[in-house]
């Protein structure tokens, strides 16, 4: 079985930011369930290539059973290097193509922020007006093409103009399964005489964590590990000014942060909740949940409901007092976090990337 799967973007296979991880991870995704599948991907001038050569197989008679596309967080006209719309009609002319070939199409709306007031805050009025008239011609294009406009959550859909709201369906993103680890008798006394926390992701304005150190700073028997991009904690890093010696800042990525993850007792992701985090459902939950983490999360985000009804953590108001008596309490007795790992096994297989791969599938496919 074939599909056609576009992405505006080159594939990165090493990405290290969830806007490229997701792409990557999708892709392997349907080729690992059992499709061939056509990429479309690139600046431009290689998509340009990569249609001619797939509408000529579809003329020719190459049956595709649906396309997949992944957006990218900048308008799909304006992705080239230099932001000029080379080929504006190009994309949008390929999913006309393929709707009146009768082949569905399903797309992942990753992005919202343009749609905030906060929006090109350093960009030049005009570029600003530039690009935002590019989102809205995106929008009008799968208004007019998409079988399926798949979202982080349906939350984010209340902030998506002209789109068909019938045509909405969460596709949040996923995990390639990992077993648990199962420590040595070694690590096992080390881990019990130290509450490890782990954090992975960043720390801009979306990323506030004051709390969680606050707490932490006071706790002897509790370590906090936070991994991020050196540029963005260098940015940042005067917020936190007091860093105990429980709390440590790397920079990491691959195996040498994936080997923290595997260490730590907790992993969070809990940030001051803002309007953001109300539908942003982020690739670092998945990974926490593929890797069998319990989770700490912040009431009155989209992540801290999900860990809320799945029972894989914690969910607690964002305040020193609150997470400062769950971590005492946690670290007294870590045998309650012992007992959320056992139950998330299930949760893990549920939300791999080759779950969501299924779920196109199913959604997309010819009947």
């Amino acid at each position: 079985m074939k599909i056609i799967f576009h992405h505006p973007l080159p594939l990165e296979q090493h990405a290290r930011s969830a806007s490229g991880i997701r792409p990557i991870k999708m892709l392997e995704a349907f080729q690992e369930i059992g499709y061939q599948v056509e990429v479309i991907s690139g600046y431009s001038t290689e998509r340009k290539q990569a249609i001619r050569c797939v509408k000529e197989k579809i003329q020719q008679g190459t049956q595709y059973a649906f396309m997949y596309a992944e957006s990218s967080t900048q308008p799909t006209t304006l992705t080239d290097k230099h932001h000029l719309p080379l080929h504006p009609w190009m994309d949008g002319g390929f999913f006309r193509f393929c709707r009146q070939k009768n082949i569905p199409i399903g797309l992942f709306y990753r992005d919202i922020y343009w749609r905030f007031d906060n929006y090109g805050k350093n960009l030049h009025p005009l570029k600003i007006a530039g690009a935002k008239a590019a989102y809205w011609f995106d929008l009008l294009i799968y208004k007019n093409t998409l079988t399926k406009l798949y979202l982080p959550s349906l939350e984010m859909g209340k902030y998506i103009p002209l789109a068909n709201q019938k045509t909405f369906e969460t596709l949040p993103p996923g995990h390639h399964q990992a077993l648990p680890s199962t420590p040595s008798k070694k690590e096992e006394i080390i881990q019990s005489s130290l509450l490890r926390i782990f954090y992975v992701g960043g720390t801009s304005s979306h990323y506030k964590m004051h709390s969680l150190f606050d707490a932490v700073k006071d706790l002897p028997g509790v370590e906090l590990t936070i991994c991020t991009r050196k540029l963005e904690w260098d940015l940042v890093k005067h917020e936190y000014k007091t860093l105990t010696e429980n709390i440590k800042i790397i920079h990491e990525s691959g195996a040498k942060m994936e080997n923290h993850l595997k260490n730590c007792d907790i992993a969070s992701i809990f940030v001051e909740p803002q309007k953001y985090w109300e539908f942003a459902a982020p690739v670092k939950l998945y990974e926490y949940i593929g890797f069998h983490k319990p989770i700490l999360a912040s009431r009155g985000t989209l992540a801290g409901s999900f860990v809320e009804n799945n029972k894989i953590g914690w969910t607690i108001d964002y305040n020193v007092n609150a997470v400062r008596d769950l971590l005492m309490q946690l670290a007294r007795n870590k045998a309650q976090i012992t007992d959320v790992k056992k139950s998330m096994e299930s949760i893990a297989i549920q939300n791999s990337w080759q779950a969501r791969a299924r779920q196109v599938v199913e959604g997309l496919r010819r009947t």
